[in-house]
């Protein structure tokens, strides 16, 4: 039985059908994902409160889905993820209101990136832990575009899930080489901020690129370390340069987040996981 589901799986119509229903799956994951990028960083925020408690509840569930114009709350024909926002022509449907790019860009990207997971890897293991791995670094990309933070509730669990991975065989990277990336992606990024902020006084990166690296490095090796860090260098730096002069000027710091998940992406797609261009 095993063996002739296999032999199913393996066939052309098989892969078609894995294909569209895990696409499905990531199209779903990301209206979630919409879900935790606009209130993580509020409910983080109201941690920091002197008291947390004080007001309405607030978190991943409640309250239910509303536009937040209106506060007029979703039915569940608005909830369809992408679907409703092209039917809706991108407004809300009660005060008219523009809805956020966001929303649409966040739920193709996720369904995109689960569809190229099963394409590369087909039905396992390794399909889900990355698309999981990919699901967490899109909501940490725009939660640090949007407010510069990264949530110790994201990075450090998916630095845990790496090294998990890792240890049960189901990614390319052994558990040695993925405990060492997570070292070396923490020290890393961690050096470089004390020593900017001894020279300069000031501080110019967050403790969150360093966790953040290291959970990269927990799933692609400290082999990939060297190279990670410099195409996020670069894709900071193109970044950095094409904000408008004024932004730029009005706050000359800008999140180096997504520029290191953008680089982990590619560098995934590059090398499925193996160690790519190691330097060091």
């Amino acid at each position: 039985m095993h063996e002739s589901l296999q032999a199913f799986l393996a066939t052309p119509p098989a892969n078609i059908i894995a294909t569209i229903c895990w696409s499905l799956i990531g199209l779903v994951i990301g209206s979630f994902l919409n879900v935790v990028i606009v209130r993580l960083p509020r409910m983080m925020e109201r941690e920091w409160q002197s008291d947390p408690t004080d007001g309405p509840v607030f978190n991943l569930a409640r309250p239910a889905s509303h536009c937040t114009v209106c506060l007029t709350p979703l039915s569940w024909r608005d909830k369809w993820p992408l679907l409703s926002h092209i039917l809706l022509r991108g407004r809300c449907r009660h005060c008219g209101t523009t809805l956020s790019w966001q929303y649409p860009l966040v739920e193709a990207l996720s369904a995109l990136w689960f569809m190229a997971m099963v394409a590369w890897f087909g039905v396992s293991p390794a399909a889900a832990c990355w698309s999981a791995w990919g699901a967490v670094l899109i909501a940490l990309s725009f939660i640090d575009a949007r407010t510069q933070y990264l949530p110790d509730g994201l990075t450090q669990p998916l630095c845990w899930a790496g090294l998990m991975a890792a240890s049960l065989g189901w990614i390319a990277v052994d558990v040695q080489s993925a405990l060492w990336g997570a070292v070396m992606g923490h020290l890393l990024l961690w050096s470089l901020a004390h020593a900017y902020k001894w020279l300069k006084g000031t501080q110019g990166m967050g403790g969150g690129d360093a966790k953040l690296l290291a959970a990269l490095g927990a799933w692609l090796g400290w082999q990939n370390i060297s190279v990670l860090v410099l195409l996020a260098s670069v894709l900071g730096l193109v970044h950095g340069l094409s904000r408008p002069r004024a932004l730029r000027e009005q706050s000359p710091h800008f999140p180096f987040g997504p520029s290191l998940c953008l680089a982990a992406a590619l560098l995934l797609g590059w090398g499925r996981g193996e160690p790519v261009m190691p330097l060091l």
